[in-house]
């Protein structure tokens, strides 16, 4: 699947701009505007109202960061970050790091199309199992454009990616705005115990370890750079590539959180399940609010489960040094979720729990991803600065603790 990508885009600024090397991120943008975040954000805002808006902007300064030094590590060494740690680690080690990645995969699988078929439920009345296949169909055929370079698919991800934003724009317009209540929010404050685990949620499920493991793959070897020049060129694109597509996440999530506070939040239960939200949306903004919704989970469902796929690739090669055939590989993470989906679990639900299993996972990406940077044997002239290694790990100690006690209430709580 991974094309030998030196054919494409020179890091030559002065010539062609940045633009030609914008678009790794945005494709591991997708990971933060998943169908998980639409159960996640919806919840918080129907239930609080703008309490958790801190959340958010939290959120997304730490996946600034953790995605930087992600996309840092292929430009630095030419490999993903599951190769380095095969290179680096005991055999024992890549093998345990394979197992829980396949484990991460299987879970993101579950929930981009668990989140996909409910979209086309919603939007055609199609049964679950159904919108499932299609859902899978159509994240093979976008993965089908990497046969084509690199650029096909980051512009398929990214128009994707527009549809959601032009989705809850939409919403966002219709509903209208609360400035001085958006304001408030961004104070770190808590309503109980329940505002806090909720906020604990929100920011220990934030950062996807498929997005860290795939991100450093699409930046290795992807553009020419021969001399150290041409290095540091690189590093500064990707890094305003980082910031532009995490910003774009970050207001579509912050969106979402927005028309649920304004929308959905209230007197009587709260909305904490996506076909309500859907409801209540076409109630209270028209149908056009419910369609363009619907669209947007669609459109998530869709991306993110192609990404996911691709993610998984990354994960196999880069921890066994082995790849299989995409039809193959996919039909092993699929199956899963069809399961699932024909059992008749509550998709939230299915959602909500494939977020916890993906959140096992992140302390085996992370902790790798802040020892390799830091590592001036390992990053040459890119190696972290004290201050950044320091800020990382500070970011990895919190969002492993936050993931301990999501874990631990979810499943004893």
């Amino acid at each position: 699947m991974y094309q030998d990508a030196r054919s494409d885009v020179r890091p030559r600024a002065w010539v062609r701009g940045p633009l030609p090397l914008l678009g790794p991120a945005f494709v591991t943008a997708i990971a933060y505007v998943d169908p998980g975040n639409f159960a996640t954000n919806i919840t918080a805002g129907s239930t609080f109202g703008y309490l958790l808006v801190w959340v958010v902007v939290v959120s997304n300064l730490m996946a600034m960061l953790i995605q930087y030094l992600s996309a840092k590590v292929g430009i630095a060494t030419g490999e993903s970050l599951p190769a380095l740690c095969r290179r680096h680690f005991p055999r024992p080690v890549t093998r345990g790091l394979w197992v829980q990645g396949e484990v991460v995969a299987i879970a993101t699988d579950l929930a981009e199309v668990v989140g996909g078929a409910l979209a086309l439920k919603l939007l055609f009345g199609l049964p679950l199992v159904t919108g499932g296949l299609i859902t899978a169909l159509v994240a093979f055929a976008l993965l089908a454009l990497q046969t084509r370079g690199h650029r096909p698919f980051e512009v398929a991800i990214a128009g994707l990616l527009g549809v959601i934003l032009a989705g809850f724009a939409y919403d966002v317009a219709v509903s209208g705005l609360e400035p001085l209540a958006i304001a408030s929010g961004t104070i770190p404050q808590f309503d109980g115990t329940e505002s806090l685990l909720l906020a604990t949620g929100m920011l220990g499920a934030t950062v996807m370890p498929h997005a860290i493991y795939l991100h450093s793959a699409l930046t290795r070897d992807r553009y020419v750079r021969t001399t150290e020049a041409e290095r540091r060129s690189l590093l500064s694109s990707q890094r305003k590539d980082v910031v532009i597509a995490m910003t774009v996440a970050g207001l579509m999530n912050l969106s979402l959180l927005v028309v649920a506070a304004k929308v959905l939040s209230g007197p009587g239960p709260a909305v904490d399940t996506i076909e309500g939200a859907h409801a209540a949306l076409g109630d209270a903004l028209g149908p056009g609010a419910a369609l363009l919704f619907a669209l947007a989970l669609l459109a998530s469902g869709f991306a993110a489960s192609s990404v996911g796929t691709y993610a998984g690739q990354v994960v196999m090669e880069g921890f066994l040094r082995l790849r299989v055939p995409l039809v193959v590989r996919r039909l092993v993470t699929l199956a899963p979720a069809l399961v699932i989906l024909a059992l008749g679990v509550d998709p939230t639900r299915a959602l909500v729990v494939s977020q916890v299993v993906l959140s096992f996972g992140i302390p085996f990406a992370l902790v790798p991803l802040v020892i390799f940077t830091r590592r001036a044997d390992v990053m040459g002239t890119l190696v972290n600065r004290r201050l950044t290694t320091v800020v990382a790990s500070l970011i990895a100690v919190v969002i492993i603790a936050l993931n301990a006690v999501l874990v631990q209430q979810t499943v004893w709580g």
